[in-house]
């Protein structure tokens, strides 16, 4: 038996070793166990050398009473066609590839599974503000154009005698509010407050002139406000209405009305303002009263004051002045470098909105998808900050509206980055100005704040939807306010909350040129009578620096619109070029006689876009005269009426008012290509005698330009007539006739460029 059993064993180790193929994971040779030798011994009891290889070609495990497959942590090369083979026989560099690659699948796969599921609350945050600025573009875009930006800009226009068509009507005020609701909503860096004083001013227009087109409002009443003067008086009320509402600051937008859109003011003005201004106020305190306890949301949080700091005694030291002057300073240099940036920036835009309105909705939703990752990304930066105990449960706050966000933050943390970017804007003006709250904003989190809200408020501003100015400003005076405290801790003992507001009405008075109406603005907006002195202080510095070097924000856009807007004082070089000089640089001016062939007059009319015409009437052979000036409407309502005359004669002035109505010769001009004259029309005359204004603004071609800008803005002039020193048979009794584009600075310039060497020398 001893010598049998030996050779069996001899047989079996001389025996190559045979592995079953298995093309199935559950599929296993029952005659083969991976613990046993193929002979009934177990491998265990072999010794160390005649056991098999760790690494089989054949990875088994028990998993109860099943046979499944096992993958090795460390090698797993069966799958692999290069390692077939026993892994010994490849080198050290080809399995190191290997597992090189191996694991860096390994990690992209949990690195995009991490990625999908950290950042759904990114997708989820940046479609719904992607939905809401594609309404708010589109009803821009597709609706009222008109209706994108503040309207601030085109409110001043008109009220400085410029014709602004489509601008406050009721399209325009219906996407004004539902753009800005849908604008505001969707996170970008803009605010209410200018939205609000152009829609103040559609409400007024709509009220005293009762719209205009086919859906215009023909009540009798409406006709006593039917004119340009009351017009003018109800937009005035309607924007300072609009500070109002947005600010809770019925004064300020008295000022505000003043100071920065009226052109004309008289003290009847004054009292209606202020009438519109008291009026708004006592209906929002009536909503405050029914909304109070969150019923409507956050409308009405805060009260009438906004950003209530009265809880802080202010004193002042002599080491106070450095820190408040710098803040001045740095408010007008600022917001000089704001409006430099965002005047190029704008530039830009105009070049991308000139492609259409795909262009314009594609630039709002970049916009939109660049604030939602800014907003969204930034707070990541910062690192959370504890909880102060005594703050209770008001730290952190996880809902609509708070203090103190958690954010990304354990329990009793906050972010107070995402404080800030994650809050309305009125939220986080309200924790920027918080007084006593010296240590609740971090260095660092005050910087990237500053940052992200200059980039996107240079980037949002321009883009079509309803957008204001006011609040970004603020925010923006007050990040750097709060930096500046912190900075020069040492020498500021004022609470880093007020240096938040100098620093607000320092900027704003920096970009926006004002003084009186924001100080008033600021005082009811912070119901701190103390500031007052320091907030004259630092708003004269910083309007003091900004006007050294560039015009103010307003200015700007009015001049890339290539809106006629005439400044109070004329440039210095203007008195050194005369009227008759400038209307000898234009095209000779289309006249019309007092009876005029119909063909004439339709001519004039096609091949022109004159608002007004000379009207000469020759009273003796040889002799001419200026009769007056008759307007563009006029000459179309007669040609509507089809007042035409067989033969060439002056008429009586009741046949006029037969046929015409003052409400009728009042009504926008329509488009001379509308109207079928037939030929045998256009072979009559017309008598305009009867539409001629005989009492025009006339000026000697002598006069200075500088006297003349002066003489049209101060009497909202829109044309004036240029007569010869010399009047005589064989002279014409018209030079010429300028208006509002004729007078801007830059056109004077490019018709005598050596006058611009006189400009820099001034």
């Amino acid at each position: 038996m001893d010598e049998e059993q030996s050779r069996r064993l001899a047989a079996a180790d001389d025996a190559p070793a045979t592995t079953t193929e298995c093309k199935h994971d559950d599929c296993v040779d029952d005659a083969e166990d991976p613990e046993s030798t193929g002979n009934g011994i177990s491998s265990l009891e072999q010794p160390l050398l005649k056991r098999s290889n760790t690494l089989t070609a054949s990875h088994l495990a028990m998993v109860g009473a099943k046979v499944s497959r096992i993958e090795s942590l460390d090698y797993e090369i069966i799958e692999n066609d290069l390692f077939k083979h026993d892994w010994r026989s490849r080198s050290n560099v080809e399995v190191l590839q290997y597992i090189f690659l191996k694991w860096a699948m390994a990690f992209l796969v949990g690195l995009l599974t991490g990625v999908i599921a950290y950042w759904a609350g990114f997708f989820y945050f940046a479609g719904i503000n992607f939905g809401l600025t594609f309404v708010a573009a589109v009803l821009c875009v597709v609706f009222a154009p008109t209706a994108a930006g503040p309207g601030i800009p085109e409110i001043k226009a008109y009220l400085n005698g410029v014709d602004t068509p489509n601008m406050f009507g009721a399209p325009q005020l219906i996407v004004k509010i539902i753009g800005s609701i849908g604008a505001v909503s969707s996170g970008l860096d803009l605010g209410k407050e200018g939205p609000l004083v152009h829609i103040g001013a559609c409400l007024a227009n709509l009220l005293s002139q009762g719209g205009s087109g086919r859906w215009r409002l023909r009540w009798r009443w409406l006709r006593y406000f039917n004119n340009d003067r009351d017009r003018r008086d109800l937009i005035t009320c309607g924007a300072s209405s609009g500070v109002c509402a947005a600010f809770r600051a019925p004064v300020g937008g008295v000022l505000f009305a003043l100071e920065e859109v009226a052109t004309w003011w008289r003290s009847a003005l004054l009292w209606r303002t202020f009438f519109s201004t008291a009026t708004v106020v006592v209906v929002l305190r009536g909503f405050i009263e029914v909304c109070r306890n969150g019923r409507c949301g956050l409308f009405g949080e805060g009260g009438l004051i906004l950003f209530d700091v009265s809880d802080v005694t202010v004193r002042y030291h002599v080491g106070d002045l450095l820190p408040v002057t710098l803040v001045g300073v740095l408010g007008g240099v600022l917001g000089a470098l704001y409006n430099h940036v965002l005047h190029k920036v704008l530039r830009v835009y105009n070049l991308i909105n000139e492609k259409g309105r795909l262009a314009k909705l594609a630039l709002a939703l970049a916009v939109c998808a660049l604030t939602s990752a800014m907003l969204y990304v930034t707070p990541f930066a910062v690192p959370c900050t504890p909880c102060d105990p005594a703050s209770g449960d008001a730290c952190p706050t996880t809902g609509k509206s708070g203090n103190f966000k958690r954010f990304n933050c354990p329990a009793g943390h906050y972010n107070d980055l995402a404080s800030l970017l994650h809050a309305t804007n009125v939220d986080a003006t309200r924790n920027i100005f918080s007084t006593g709250t010296a240590g609740e904003f971090r260095l660092d989190s005050l910087l990237i704040f500053f940052a992200v809200y200059c980039v996107l408020g240079l980037f949002t501003f321009g883009i079509a939807v309803p957008s204001g100015l006011f609040l970004p400003i603020i925010l923006m005076g007050s990040a750097y306010g709060r930096i500046t405290a912190l900075v020069l801790a040492r020498f500021a003992r004022i609470d880093h909350g007020l240096y938040a507001v100098l620093g607000a009405a320092a900027l704003m008075s920096g970009s926006m040129r004002m003084t009186v109406s924001l100080c008033v603005i600021f005082l009811e907006l912070t119901n701190n009578l103390l500031l007052l002195p320091i907030t004259m202080f630092v708003l004269l510095i910083a309007k003091t620096v900004g006007d050294a070097f560039n015009p103010s924000i307003y200015e700007i856009i009015l001049d890339l619109k290539g809106l006629p807007f005439l400044e109070a004082k004329p440039e210095p070089w203007m008195k050194d070029l005369t009227v008759g000089e400038l209307a000898a640089a234009k095209p000779r001016a289309v006249t019309l006689q007092v009876v005029e062939r119909v063909s004439t007059v339709v001519e004039a009319l096609r091949s022109t876009r004159h608002n007004g015409f000379p009207v000469l009437d020759h009273p003796r052979p040889g002799v001419s005269e200026l009769h007056g000036l008759v307007l563009r409407s006029h000459l179309v309502a007669v040609l509507k009426k089809r007042w035409f005359l067989p033969e060439r004669r002056r008429t009586e002035e009741w046949e006029a008012r037969e046929r015409f109505t003052s409400v009728e010769l009042a009504e926008k001009a329509g488009s001379v290509d509308d109207l079928d004259i037939s030929p045998e029309e256009m072979e009559m005359y017309v008598d305009l005698h009867p539409f001629t204004n005989t009492t025009p603004y006339t000026v000697v071609e002598t006069m200075s330009v500088a006297k003349a800008v002066v003489l049209f803005r101060s009497v909202a002039l829109r044309h004036m007539l240029i007569m010869p020193k010399f009047q005589g048979p064989e002279i014409s009794p018209i030079v010429g006739i300028l208006t509002r584009q004729d007078l801007r600075a830059h056109n004077i310039l490019g018709a005598f460029p050596h006058l611009a060497n006189k400009r820099k020398a001034h």
